[in-house]
């Protein structure tokens, strides 16, 4: 709490994140969640925080089959920890390490829409219901997509620290560079309406938090991987 979620965010949203990102890091790899574990620090036993908790936390775990199959609670800071494992073969599993000079690259969904709703909830200009906020709280872990870039992809990783810091990282363990085209960054038609060109670059370059896909693809398979969208 204070670090990776605000203290007044709805505890529903905070069960739900908390899993979401880590089936992101599955869902990365190729994977098909399956169980997960939670250890679970609070000040004190607190029923009205730990309903709604666990309902934002096992309604996304019900969507993608994962069970809940173990874990720890204590006393002390609020500090949700989860595991979360899952299964692909060896073979297929998605690595950040398999780049190869000539592959293109790509990104899901809207990058920069997490962190400019988390912009707007510091600055206190946002309701619950704003769908930047919405997007900043309740990620969509890409567990379906990821399954599909199996066999695809040369490489993959989840964007939680911003597009441009995890491409440096994708890069450096592949072993290559990568050349982005400023114009043809994915810029959300709501991330647009309220923000100047100037800053819907940085957000897509920069924000966190968006928990899309980031992965290269060689020329052979574009025409599949496009015809995915």
């Amino acid at each position: 709490e204070g670090r990776h979620f605000l203290a007044d965010a709805p505890p529903g949203s905070v069960g739900h994140q908390a899993l979401a990102v880590n089936l992101s890091d599955l869902a990365a790899m190729g994977a098909e969640p399956a169980w997960a574990l939670l250890s679970l620090s609070l000040p004190e036993a607190d029923a009205a925080w730990l309903g709604p908790f666990a309902e934002g936390l096992f309604a996304l775990a019900g969507r993608h089959g994962v069970a809940l199959v173990g874990g720890d609670t204590v006393r002390g800071p609020r500090v949700v920890t989860i595991t979360a494992l899952g299964f692909v073969e060896p073979a297929l599993a998605l690595r950040r390490s398999g780049a190869q000079p000539g592959d293109l690259l790509y990104v899901s969904g809207w990058p920069g829409e997490a962190a400019a709703g988390l912009e707007a909830l510091l600055r206190g200009a946002a309701s619950p219901d704003d769908p930047l906020v919405r997007r900043c709280r309740y990620a969509e872990p890409r567990v379906e997509l990821g399954g599909s870039l199996r066999g695809c992809a040369s490489a993959a990783m989840d964007v939680s620290d911003g597009l441009l810091g995890d491409l440096g990282k994708l890069c450096a363990a592949s072993g290559v560079g990568a050349v982005l085209d400023l114009e043809r960054l994915p810029v959300s038609a709501e991330l647009a309406r309220r923000h100047a060109a100037a800053d819907c670059e940085r957000l897509v370059l920069s924000g966190g938090d968006d928990y899309e896909l980031l992965f290269t693809v060689p020329t052979a398979a574009a025409a599949q991987v496009e015809a995915m969208s």
